[in-house]
């Protein structure tokens, strides 16, 4: 992997395209990582020199990057769009109270433990919205399945999966509910047509509000480490 030299050096990927017609730089908010897409026939060399150009740029934006937390006691951590504090709690499950997010067990666990409460949190809310959106539209999905992308919040294949991630319970019940609708909306309309968006504006009318907000806020979603 070629790297920038500096302090501290700047590991690059380069991506080649074979429909690019120019270099272009890319950091992503979820890992840091620095992607550089170039034509399919353009020089190494050449595009780590275009990267040498835009080298206080990169510095810029991977300092603004959110700042991993590892989840444990005494961490603000959103769900659903409310910073709680983990705190320990009684009895045998994770639940929400007042400003807290109380976690049973031993503090090692304690990041393992609120990840399964995320993820049954956000199973539990996306098939809600998932199989409301899908009967408005008259559509059905086959299968609803939750990850933890880098790239992505959501997906539709084409035999009807939904994919989500289960991060989304972090977000606003809002933002969870748009994402849901976005994907819902490919069962009828697989692309990003204008009428694609009218199905998703249909469902969402203030969808580009909640888009907005998770293009603002999503990195720092992603920032979020729970020791797994």
């Amino acid at each position: 992997m070629p790297v920038l030299p500096g302090q501290p050096p700047i590991e690059i990927t380069l991506r080649r395209l074979a429909r690019s017609r120019r270099f272009s730089l890319r950091v992503s908010r979820a890992d840091g990582r620095v992607t550089l897409t170039l034509p399919l026939r353009a020089r190494e060399a050449e595009a780590m020199a275009f990267a040498a150009t835009q080298e206080d740029w990169l510095r810029r934006a991977i300092a603004g990057l959110p700042q991993a937390a590892l989840v444990g006691f005494g961490v603000l951590l959103p769900v659903e769009g409310q910073m709680l504090q983990v705190v320990p709690g009684p009895g045998r499950m994770v639940r929400v109270a007042d400003a807290r997010l109380e976690v049973p067990g031993e503090a090692a666990q304690v990041g393992r433990r609120v990840a399964v409460f995320l993820r049954t949190l956000a199973r539990n809310r996306l098939a809600a919205a998932s199989d409301r959106h899908a009967a408005a539209l008259g559509q059905r999905f086959s299968r609803l399945t939750l990850r933890d992308p880098r790239s992505r919040w959501g997906s539709c294949t084409a035999d009807r999966a939904l994919m989500y991630s289960w991060r989304l319970a972090m977000a606003p019940p809002a933002v969870l509910d748009y994402v849901a609708a976005h994907e819902v909306a490919h069962l009828v309309e697989m692309n990003h047509s204008p009428a694609f968006w009218a199905v998703v504006a249909a469902l969402r009318p203030d969808w580009k509000q909640q888009r907005d907000w998770l293009r603002a806020e999503g990195g720092g979603l992603q920032a979020y480490r729970f020791g797994e």
